[in-house]
């Protein structure tokens, strides 16, 4: 039998990450915040933001996704509702990342 260390973890990800700078304002039952994302997947975002957020605080935010990224010939708006699950502070500003727990492609 192996025992697993720290050092022996990898980390799963459950879906391609996609890298985009994307504007977005993460609203909640507390306001509304700007972040900007720094990568993307199917099941969650990693945001930078100015101020700090409550890990498990849920949020409702809309996503531009560039049809380029996507291979179709038009932006495609999607609305998300996730929950943050992580934030921590870097040399300039927050990072946190959230869980898409929902989220419906507007009607074009």
């Amino acid at each position: 039998m192996h025992s697993y260390q720290a050092s022996d973890r990898q980390e799963v990800r459950c879906a391609v990450r996609f890298p985009l700078a994307l504007p977005v304002v993460l609203s909640s039952g507390k306001g509304e915040i700007a972040a900007v994302t720094r990568n993307v997947s199917a099941s969650g975002v990693f945001f930078e933001l100015d101020s700090p957020v409550q890990v498990g605080l849920e949020i409702h935010f809309s996503l531009r996704l560039p049809g380029e990224v996507l291979g179709t010939s038009h932006d495609v708006l999607v609305y998300c509702q996730g929950r943050v699950v992580r934030c921590s502070m870097n040399q300039s500003n927050y990072q946190a990342a959230a869980t898409i727990d929902e989220y419906r492609f507007a009607e074009q």
